[in-house]
């Protein structure tokens, strides 16, 4: 499909800048494809009446760890200033990161990072394209860890970045109260507006909570640059679903309830474990599914999800469950009903239209 087909035009002043407070007070749009699709304004907060007991909430626990790096190329007396932005750990001392401007680096190249009394250097030892490079740094493991926690800072999206620096509120604001397992660069950020207080009111409704892994790369952010969606390509993530989880998920269906996936990541993991018969498995390993219209869902029957970029591969995704009309009719209907958009935004729970599932 013609990647121009994804494009809608967003005013500035619907991004969203800082979350809903508390946070599960965001807003909520409800689409039900259909001839006449139906868009219902709700809060999030209503999301318990909207699902039926049985139901399944899908959660991804990945947590976002301080992945923005600032440092210095090393080449004899030469010196330049680089960014890099860690986006897939390969290996107990090797991350992958898109670097800028990536044509200061070789590989062979030393890079000095440092804050708070914190050196870290790490070693160019292989390049890619788009700016992409491996890091192999001086340190393994947890004590890599505790480095980059102290060099690096939170990557907020760059449409928040452009407006605005990142400060200690966002290390709080941009984590699921989920979060548990370091390695994503993003938020999965419809987790974002759940809060304790939602959590027990969707228990006491009898709708059940699992959790998968996914961890979020840089490549979410990474511009639809190819004019037919046939020739992007989707960085892999690796992920994770455990056998228990996967149990649990097919009993729900099983018994005809549904299977909601709070968030795009946590779609994009289950439907990589899929089986043909749309059976959900236990998975474990890296992931570059891409979801266009036409796609068949296999495990989720519903989708709760934020507001996303126009041309992204994400906007194609939930055209792809509810159908590309109807999306454009709904974020439409956002915009002119003052909806906040994208990662500190607001919220809206997608049905899927016929034969999308």
């Amino acid at each position: 499909m013609r990647v121009d087909q994804f494009d809608f035009v967003l005013p500035n002043e619907r991004i969203a800048l800082r979350p809903a407070r508390p946070r599960d007070s965001a807003r909520m749009l409800v689409v039900k494809p259909g001839a006449e699709p139906e868009l219902s304004d709700k809060g999030v907060r209503e999301l318990p009446l909207l699902l039926e007991p049985g139901d399944a909430l899908v959660f991804n626990d990945t947590k976002v760890i301080p992945a923005q790096l600032e440092g210095t190329r090393l080449r004899g007396d030469i010196t330049a200033g680089i960014g890099a932005t860690l986006h897939m750990r390969t290996g107990p001392d090797r991350w992958k990161a898109f670097v800028r401007p990536a044509k200061k680096l070789q590989v062979g190249d030393t890079v000095l990072f440092e804050g708070f009394g914190t050196r870290l250097t790490a070693e160019v030892t292989e390049k890619g394209d788009s700016g992409e490079v491996l890091l192999t740094f001086d340190r393994s493991g947890p004590d890599l860890d505790i480095a980059i926690a102290s060099v690096g800072h939170i990557p907020l999206p760059p449409y928040i970045a452009q407006k605005r620096g990142e400060d200690d509120q966002d290390r709080k604001d941009y984590q699921t109260i989920f979060a548990e397992k370091d390695g994503a660069v993003a938020a999965p950020t419809a987790g974002l507006h759940f809060t304790p207080e939602l959590l027990k009111a969707l228990s006491e409704r009898g709708i059940e909570q699992h959790r998968v892994t996914l961890h979020v790369g840089a490549g979410t952010f990474l511009p639809v640059k190819a004019e037919d969606t046939a020739d992007h390509k989707m960085h892999a993530e690796w992920g994770e679903i455990s056998e228990e989880t996967a149990a649990a998920l097919l009993a729900v269906k099983a018994r005809g309830n549904k299977v909601v996936s709070v968030g795009t990541t946590s779609l994009r993991i289950l439907e990589s474990s899929a089986q043909a018969s749309g059976a959900i498995a236990a998975f474990a390993g890296e992931t570059s599914i891409f979801i266009t219209p036409g796609y068949r869902f296999k495990a989720i029957d519903a989708l709760m999800t934020n507001f996303h970029l126009p041309r992204s591969t994400l906007f194609m995704l939930v055209s792809a469950l509810s159908g590309l009309d109807t999306m454009r009719r709904a974020y439409a209907h956002a915009i002119s009903q003052e909806y906040r958009f994208y990662s500190y935004g607001d919220a809206s729970l997608l049905f899927p239209q016929e034969g999308a599932v």
